[in-house]
Parts: structure tokens; sequence; C-alpha cells
């Protein structure tokens, strides 16, 4: 076995084992998944772990093998209270991003959302007017040029799902971050595309159902 041969190979397994303890500790952080793997396996060297891509795609497939129905109830029910929260949000332009929008979430990776504004209170302002207690923290993104940026986070819980608010300069609507998982421009999906995902959820949930 050649020596590319084998680093595919342990890529994979390390994925998949990456992936499963993010589905079973309901971890949204890769490269902490990524490190309890390596750990477990004992494959310390970075340049062999495999991309955040590779596990988002092993995570997928180990929800849709292992929890099968209950893995499109998952996807149903944190789409359809993200586009809950989209309407709540709707004046700051929200977006769909990470596992909400990926498929491969739950209700412990509940749900995140890009917003945008010309300042964040002006989010802020908007927490308070709906009386939704909430949490402040921060979400650094790398952008096309190169440049790291910190950006607003507020969090709060709808429905017993954690609920992520990342607001955005409006600049970034045009120039937005990199996906830390993809390295493409994270464009997220918009209200018509998440009502567009919840209606082939339900279609494929419907016949079973019946």
């Amino acid at each position: 076995m050649s020596a590319r041969v084998r680093t595919n190979s342990l890529k994979e397994r390390l994925a998949y084992e990456a992936a499963r303890i993010m589905v079973e500790q309901g971890l949204s952080d890769f490269d902490r998944a990524k490190r309890k793997a390596a750990e477990r396996m004992g494959n310390p060297d970075r340049r062999q772990w495999p991309s955040n891509e590779a596990v988002q795609e092993a995570v997928l497939a180990h929800r849709r093998l292992f929890l099968g129905h209950a893995h499109e109830r998952d996807c149903l029910d944190l789409r359809e209270n993200a586009l809950e929260a989209m309407k709540t949000f709707q004046d700051f332009r929200p977006r769909l991003i990470g596992p909400a929008l990926s498929g491969a979430g739950d209700s412990h990776t509940g749900i995140e959302l890009l917003l945008f504004a010309e300042r964040p209170e002006e989010v802020l302002f908007a927490l308070m007017e709906q009386r939704i207690p909430w949490q402040d923290a921060e979400r650094g993104f790398r952008y096309p040029d190169g440049q790291r940026q910190t950006h607003p986070l507020f969090r709060f819980m709808a429905g017993g799902m954690p609920v992520k608010l990342i607001v955005l300069p409006l600049r970034a609507v045009r120039n937005p971050p990199l996906d830390p998982v993809t390295e493409q421009p994270l464009r997220g999906a918009d209200h018509e595309e998440v009502r567009r995902l919840l209606a082939d959820a339900a279609s494929r949930l419907t016949p079973r159902d019946g």
C-alpha cells in the first residue's frame, strides 16, 4: 500500500471517528472533534487529519445510517424553527448557515443565522423589543482577502433549541466571509430557500407517515 493510500485511508477513518464523536456528544466544533478522534487513534499529526468538509460529510452519512427517519425529523424541526427566527429578525436580511442548513445538525447544535446591520446595537434593540433574554459572544471569520475579523454574536434559547445570531456589517452582504467548512463564500440560505428545504423534507416524510 502506497503512502498516499495509507494517508487517505487514515483521513477517512479519522473523519468517521470525528463524526461519531460530534453526533454522540452533540459537538459543533470540528477541530475539537478531530482532536479527540486523533487522540483516540493515536495520530497527533495534523497533516494527516481530514478536512472539515470531509467530517461534515461523514456526520451526514452517520446520521442517515443510524438515525434514518429521526434524522429527517430533526432536519424538519430545525428548519421550521429557523424559519420562525428568520421571520422575527427579517429586517436584518437573515441567512441560515451551519448544521441546520447542511443537514448535519440536531436540537443540540441548534440554529445559526447571519444577520446584517449597520450597527450591532440594532439587533440588540430588536432582542430587547421581543423580550428575548440573550448572552453575547463573538465569532471569528476569515475573509477572501485573507483578513480575519471578529463579529458580535447573540445567543438565546427558543423552544429548548439554541439560536445564534451572528451580526455582520452591511458590506458583508456582497463580500461574505468564508465558510469554515467548505472555505467558499458563506452565503447561507434566505427565507425562500429555507421554505423550499422544508417542503422537500416534508415530502420525504409524508409517505412514510402515511
